[in-house]
């Protein structure tokens, strides 16, 4: 699984986007047997494409198995093995450091300091799988989400491996909590004045004293969108309102609204507006 040496290609990675709590990898690894150290973090390899005849030793088991699109294994932070596969493949690895899992109990109303993971070979979890595909498609895209996107994705992801499996519905429909007039002005107006730059749902959370845990579903009960959407289209509309009521090159409007370059705020502007940058120059002119 997570090969350190040459027989892993590095394809896909997450490295240089700035996320917190979880790296993404999409490895094409070579046939033959790899011993797999130890690691800092809790490891997931998801499978992708063609079926291998496989086989596995670690935590004093083996498991010889016919490892297909979708299975999962997961091996907890600490934990080394052998893994061998009889031809070439290609997996998705997710790294999530444990403050992410305990963030993910607090949301859960459990004990974060209790939480741990049980390592588990060739599971099939629709959810995860779900949340994996999606990862994979955020390292593809040349053009990036909003990082408050990507990190709510390996919350979700840090949650169903908490839950363990069970069917447990979480959010706050139930108590219909959500936040207060005060914390809903001060996000507000800290996502206005930050707009330029590049904001995570940590530095969201610290503004009104919350969590990440907390914040999130609380911000989706209020405002009726997660947190990454809502500051997407605020980015949208400040850049809209600059092309339209001045000539600042599209570039410096890129840059003035947060976006990581001007395709990037064409790409986004194009899906939410169905409108281009051009497009909403050429109506100013």
């Amino acid at each position: 699984m997570d090969q350190p040496n040459s027989t892993a290609a590095t394809l896909l990675s997450s490295k240089d986007r700035g996320w917190k709590g979880l790296e993404a990898n999409f490895l094409r690894i070579q046939a033959g047997r790899t011993h797999v150290p130890g690691s800092q973090t809790h490891r997931l390899g998801i499978h992708f494409g063609r079926a291998v005849n496989a086989f596995c030793e670690c935590d004093g088991r083996q498991y010889r198995r016919r490892q297909a699109h979708g299975d999962i294994d997961i091996v907890p932070a600490g934990l080394d093995g052998w893994w061998e596969d009889d031809g070439d493949c290609t997996i998705l690895r997710l790294s999530i450091q444990h403050e992410l899992l305990q963030s993910a109990a607090e949301a859960l109303g459990r004990n974060p300091n209790a939480v741990s993971l049980a390592p588990k070979f060739q599971l099939r979890d629709s959810r995860i799988e779900s949340i994996a595909w999606a990862i994979k498609a955020e390292i593809e895209s040349p053009v990036p989400s909003d990082r408050t996107y990507a990190e709510a994705l390996g919350l979700a992801l840090a949650i169903r491996l908490v839950e363990g499996g069970e069917q447990t519905s979480i959010g706050t429909a139930a108590t219909g909590a959500t936040l207060t007039n005060r914390h809903q002005r001060r996000l507000l107006d800290f996502i206005e004045a930050h707009i330029d730059q590049s904001l995570s749902l940590a530095d969201l959370a610290a503004t009104v004293g919350l969590s990440v845990s907390h914040l999130k579903p609380l911000f989706r009960a209020t405002f009726g969108m997660p947190v990454h959407h809502y500051v997407l289209t605020r980015r949208i509309e400040r850049a809209r309102l600059l092309i339209l009521s001045t000539d600042m090159p599209l570039a410096e409007i890129a840059s003035a609204t947060g976006f990581a370059h001007q395709s990037h705020m064409t790409h986004w502007m194009r899906r939410i507006l169905g409108l281009t940058p051009g497009m909403l120059s050429r109506m100013h002119s």
